[in-house]
C-alpha cells in the first residue's frame, strides 16, 4: 500500500486507493489527503494516462463533468451538516502538479482567516499541505462515512440520473 499515491488512478482501479469514498461511472470520489477544510474531496479520472479534461472524447468528458457535479453535491450537504459555519464549495480542474486529470471539491467556512476567506485555497500557508495534524486520519472517519454516504444516495437517485 506504500505506493498508491505515485499511481493514484491506477491504485484506485486496482482497489489500492485507501482515500475511495465511491466509484462512479467515470471518476473515482476520493476524500483529500488532507483536511484543513473539512470534506476536501476530489474526482480522479478512471482513465489511465489522462492529463487534461481536454483529452477525453466530448461523451466520456460529459461523463467526468457529471461525476465531479454529483461529488460537488454531496460535499456541499455534507458540509452543511456537519458545520454550521460552512459556505460554499469550490470546484477546480488545474492539473499543474499531478499529470492525471482530477478535479478539486474545496468545502470553505466562514472561520478561515480573514486575508484567505474569498481568496483561492492555494493561498494557505505551505505549512497547512505538510502538517500531519491537518492530514487526513481517523478522526475523519465520520466525515467520510457521511461523504460516501451521500454520494451513494446522490448515484442512486433520479435528480443525478446522466445519460449521454
Amino acid at each position: 500500500m506504500s505506493d498508491w499515491r505515485g499511481d493514484r488512478v491506477g491504485a484506485a482501479l486496482q482497489g489500492r486507493n485507501p482515500t475511495v469514498v465511491a466509484e462512479l461511472d467515470a471518476a473515482f470520489a476520493v476524500i483529500g489527503d488532507v483536511q484543513f477544510l473539512p470534506g476536501y474531496s476530489l474526482a480522479l479520472t478512471k482513465v489511465p494516462g489522462v492529463d487534461r479534461l481536454s483529452d477525453l472524447p466530448r461523451a466520456e468528458r460529459l461523463s467526468y463533468l457529471a461525476d465531479v457535479d454529483l461529488l460537488a453535491a454531496a460535499v456541499e450537504t455534507v458540509c452543511a451538516r456537519f458545520d454550521s459555519a460552512y459556505r460554499r464549495v469550490n470546484v477546480e480542474i488545474l492539473g499543474n502538479t499531478d499529470a492525471f486529470l482530477h478535479t478539486h471539491i474545496w468545502p470553505r467556512y466562514d472561520w478561515e482567516p480573514p486575508e484567505i476567506i474569498g481568496k483561492p485555497v492555494w493561498l494557505y500557508p505551505h505549512e497547512y499541505w505538510k502538517d500531519p495534524a491537518k492530514a487526513l486520519r481517523t478522526q475523519h472517519d465520520d466525515l467520510r462515512a457521511a461523504l460516501t454516504e451521500e454520494v451513494a444516495r446522490l448515484r442512486d437517485s433520479i435528480e443525478f440520473q446522466f445519460h449521454v
